[in-house]
């Protein structure tokens, strides 16, 4: 004799295994709806790929440097409480967007009204080269014919007009400029061959070394002194005008 399960026991064991498989279909069902939001095992939505999101920007880092004015050309009050020094490179990328975004306006608060003056001091770097240097040179020729307003008006033409990288200006552009400013060719050119200019962009870049310029472009503020020394902080990179803000500002208190 065989036992047999009648229908009616099979009724309560059928319904126990339905409930249990619906329970887990509904908890799998809610799973793949969240993966598909991205909610997941902690996944933000809006990331790809399980990515972390990028990191918030970090303040700049201000540290101390030493350097001198040298006989660079100066652009503002000579007499002005505050000194910017800047050690840059006419063929840096993050030179020309400091040039681009934030030097006008340093010009127009700080330059412009006296507060401030600013000391342009070459710093290019050998990867920018031969024309970082060149055009370095070129703008101190120009300086030879109209002081420091004409190197400004050259600086301010190099930064406009060159795409940077090291292939910027060619030397027929940097022609084309002296021409644009009305500056004699024949004394420019021979300029250009100077090695005393060459071994001026030189001792530049030894005195940024020394005031810790690593990278362009490169800023020492301090207080203005009767020596021609600054003290001061190194703001460095292409920093918003806020950065210098916080630099000057107290400076002028």
């Amino acid at each position: 004799m065989t036992d047999q399960i009648t229908s009616s026991k099979l009724t309560p064991v059928l319904v126990v295994l339905l409930i249990i498989g619906s329970f887990f279909l509904g908890s799998l069902t809610t799973k793949v709806k969240m993966l598909e939001k991205g909610v997941v095992a902690g996944v933000a939505q809006g990331t790809n790929d399980n990515q972390p999101a990028a990191p918030a920007a970090q303040a700049p880092q201000v540290t101390k440097g030493v350097a001198s004015i040298d006989d660079d050309p100066i652009l503002g009050d000579k007499n002005a409480p505050v000194t910017i020094i800047e050690f840059s490179d006419y063929e840096c990328p993050f030179c020309k967007r400091h040039f681009d975004s934030t030097h006008q306006e340093l010009v127009k608060k700080y330059i412009d009204t006296g507060k401030a003056k600013l000391v342009f001091r070459d710093f290019p770097l050998s990867f920018h080269d031969p024309m970082a240097s060149k055009e370095a040179i070129a703008a101190t020729c120009a300086r030879d014919q109209g002081g420091d307003k004409k190197y400004y008006e050259f600086h301010d033409e190099i930064f406009k007009r060159t795409t940077s990288n090291g292939n910027g200006l060619d030397d027929a552009k940097i022609q084309t400029i002296a021409r644009d400013l009305k500056m004699n060719i024949s004394t420019f050119t021979t300029c250009l061959s100077n090695t005393a200019k060459a071994d001026e962009v030189k001792k530049d870049i030894a005195d940024g070394s020394a005031a810790g310029a690593s990278g362009t472009p490169t800023f020492l503020i301090g207080k203005s002194t009767s020596d021609g020394n600054i003290d001061g902080d190194l703001l460095v990179g292409a920093q918003p005008f806020a950065a210098f803000q916080a630099v000057i500002d107290p400076l002028l208190k």
